[in-house]
This record gives C-alpha cells, sequence and structure tokens, in this order.
C-alpha cells in the first residue's frame, strides 16, 4: 500500500472548520468534546501538523469526518465460478457479509499465470487480494448490486 495514500492536510482542516461552524460549536465546546484542549482545537484550526494524532483524531470524530468502517475475511470461502470466470470469497463488515471476487485475468496478469488452478493462484495471493478488495470497498468502488469485484486494471 505504499505510495497510494495521501493526505491533503489543508483541505481537511478546512472541512472540519466548516463542519464545526455548520453544527455551531465553539472551539470551546468543541475541544470539551473531544477532550482535549481549546489551545489544541485552535492549533489544529490553523493548520498546525505537529498536533498529536490522538487529538486531531477526537477532532474528527466528533465531527463526523472519521470512516470506521472495516472489511474483514475471516471466511476461508473460496471459489472458482467458471460462468463469471471469477474466484469468489467473502468479507465482513459487523453482520454484513459482502460479497467478493477477482477476475481471471487480474490473477493471470498479476499472480502467476503459469498456474491453471485459479483457486491455488488466490489462495497462494490472499492477502495481497483481500487488501485489494478492502481498499475498493471502503472508497466505495462496489458494483452496482454491492459487491466488490477486483479486475486486472484495478491492481497497480
Amino acid at each position: 500500500m505504499e505510495g497510494k495514500f495521501r493526505l491533503n492536510w489543508a483541505a481537511l482542516v478546512e472541512e472540519a472548520k466548516a463542519r464545526r461552524k455548520a453544527q455551531n460549536l465553539t472551539q470551546q465546546r468543541l475541544a470539551k468534546l473531544a477532550d482535549i484542549s481549546t489551545p489544541t482545537v485552535s492549533r489544529f484550526e490553523n493548520g498546525e501538523k505537529d498536533i498529536q494524532l490522538s487529538s486531531a483524531l477526537g477532532i474528527l470524530g466528533v465531527l463526523g469526518l472519521l470512516d470506521s468502517r472495516t472489511l474483514t475475511f475471516s471466511d476461508p470461502e473460496a471459489r472458482y465460478d467458471g460462468v463469471r470466470d471469477v474466484v469468489v470469497f467473502w468479507g465482513q463488515e459487523g453482520t454484513k457479509r459482502v460479497r467478493c471476487a477477482i477476475s481471471r485475468d487480474a490473477l493471470d496478469d498479476h499472480y502467476k499465470p503459469e498456474r491453471k488452478d485459479k483457486l491455488k493462484v488466490f489462495e497462494a495471493n490472499r492477502g495481497a487480494i483481500e487488501q485489494e478488495a478492502r481498499r475498493k470497498y471502503l472508497a466505495s468502488i462496489l458494483e452496482p448490486d454491492g459487491s466488490i469485484l477486483i479486475k486486472a486494471t484495478d491492481i497497480w
């Protein structure tokens, strides 16, 4: 995942300030709700970057700017669907089961195409494939039915 994530600090701070004002919160009230000091809120809103991560997360959490979704993969079941030409596996977010799939083309292009058994290729690379499914899920890059489909063009 190296090099794929960028944080626009200035935009984040501006969005946080706009949300605070839209919610009619003073810096003092936000500080109390986030369990931090008012000067820390002020430093955050001035764009200072040497603020503790826990303080920034507290501010962002109170303002509804944190995404607490997670997608886990505790279900070991995976199967090859020859009709759709994909390997299907399942993720879980809370009580919601999420259907995930990776295309044969993606497996062939990125994960040792000399192997013919697509399930073995999937299992040998499951961690990386699950990470890509998680990335797509958290970015809300879903199929119309709410499932995740990893295509050859999705993997860098």
